[in-house]
């Protein structure tokens, strides 16, 4: 596939190859996939320009699959529905998820053809810089009180800043946030840079952000040779913006007293993964797409049970350490889902034991005092799962796309569960019944 191609997502291979011959004969170059799984392989290997998408498919319905692609970040293409039997509702919900465009089946030849030109003649998001954000970090109160406080220093006028913090905690996400969009950055790999061309990376970087990557491994030379462009850094309109993963009492004993003075006029600490450990399973999802993207990997996805071990492991080495981790996986897995067993040997590796954590059992106060031993085992773990679906619709307050997502089943297969259950669902979000 070429950038330019069309994915074509539905389960009926009538409209599949109808709407494929429309395309082609138009022009355009298409790729067809039969259900989520063959899209989201397709998504990563290729990154069509534009998919059309159906709403109701066996494995996973359209509206989910959007929903992984916007939380993920993989929503860079414009996306179009498609569906003979959606309501309003699940209409609107698409909209806001992300799509741009519903086409309702049939599909007449002038509307579809129409909303793919509208869709391909929309401004890309590479076509002008994109504002920093810290959404790589995370999403908790920890991450909002950290914007918080860059977003603070970034407005005292060009002052130095020294981020602290443990290792592999996100330094460059955060020196790069604090760089305005379209202007420069420049992050020297080496000490050497300093010694040899101290003045270049001042040039450089003029107008924009001179990273320092941690201030705990400049020596002597590179010190002196960083001590001698702060003047000319701050002509350039360069903000200095230094990391170290070490506290400040301990870079005293390392660092020239006049360069850590001018250092740290600005000090903000960053938190540890452990401080707002509730990302990480959005982080590890974020990271498994990056990998599989990249390394044009077919489809995987982890399982509920395997991203809250994730969740529950220590990280001493934080976002580049979990990276790594996901990374191998991502590379040594198969195509689908990475379950608990190979996430259990790899995290067996960095604890003392060799054992990794389990995950101890689940309470909720909720929960029926207990479920008749008498039944046959069929029958128990119905009135277990009509127990459990209910007191979910109920928390949810009956938005069924939430309990989907909280539960972790497509919704496709939870509307057949609650009527395989007897369940009644909300009216409103009652699906038609499939043809």
């Amino acid at each position: 596939m070429h950038s330019q191609d069309i994915l074509v997502v539905d389960d009926e291979i009538g409209i599949r190859e109808l709407l494929s011959e429309i395309l082609q004969d138009e022009g355009y170059s298409v790729a067809l996939a039969e259900n989520a799984e063959k899209a989201r392989q397709l998504r990563n290997q290729a990154q069509p320009r534009l998919v059309l998408l159906d709403i109701w498919m066996p494995d996973t319905d359209g509206v989910t699959l959007l929903k992984e692609w916007a939380r993920n970040g993989q929503l860079t293409m414009p996306v179009v529905m498609m569906s003979g039997h959606a309501t309003i509702d699940t209409a609107v919900e698409a909209t806001r998820i992300g799509a741009l465009d519903f086409l309702e089946k049939p599909i007449g030849l002038q509307k579809l053809l129409a909303a793919v030109k509208r869709a391909l003649t929309q401004p890309t998001s590479d076509s002008r810089p994109s504002a920093p954000s810290l959404s790589r970090l995370g999403e908790a109160e920890a991450i909002k009180e950290l914007a918080t406080a860059l977003d603070a220093a970034a407005g005292a006028q060009g002052a130095p800043i020294l981020l602290l913090g443990s290792p592999g905690v996100g330094f460059e996400h955060c020196a790069r946030y604090l760089t305005p969009p379209g202007r420069p950055f420049v992050a020297p790999l080496s000490n050497e840079d300093y010694v040899i061309a101290p003045q270049e990376l001042a040039t450089k970087a003029a107008g924009g952000t001179l990273f320092l990557r941690d201030l705990a491994y400049l020596d002597r030379r590179a010190q002196a040779g960083l001590k001698s462009i702060l003047a000319k850094l701050e002509r350039n309109k360069v903000r200095l913006v230094s990391a170290s993963s070490r506290p400040l009492d301990m870079l005293a004993a390392s660092v020239d007293p006049e360069l850590l003075k001018a250092l740290s006029q600005l000090i903000v600490p960053v938190p540890s993964l452990a401080e707002h450990r509730e990302d990480i399973p959005r982080i590890a999802e974020a990271l498994l797409v990056e990998a599989v993207t990249a390394n044009k990997l077919g489809p995987r996805r982890f399982s509920n049970a395997a991203l809250q071990l994730l969740a529950r492991q220590e990280w001493p080495g934080n976002l580049d350490e979990l990276a790594n981790v996901v990374k191998s996986l991502a590379l040594t897995g198969r195509d689908g889902e990475i379950d608990l067993a190979p996430v259990s040997r790899i995290l067996s590796q960095f604890t003392p034991s060799g054992v990794a954590p389990v995950l101890p059992p689940s309470s909720d106060s909720g929960a029926p005092a207990s479920v008749d031993m008498d039944l046959p085992l069929r029958e128990a773990r119905d009135q277990f799962e009509k127990y459990y679906l209910e007191r979910q619709i109920e928390l949810s307050g009956g938005n069924m796309s939430r309990v989907a997502e909280r539960i972790g089943l497509e919704r496709t297969h939870l509307y057949r569960k609650l009527k395989q259950l007897g369940i009644t669902m909300p009216k409103k979000q009652r699906p038609v019944e499939e043809s």
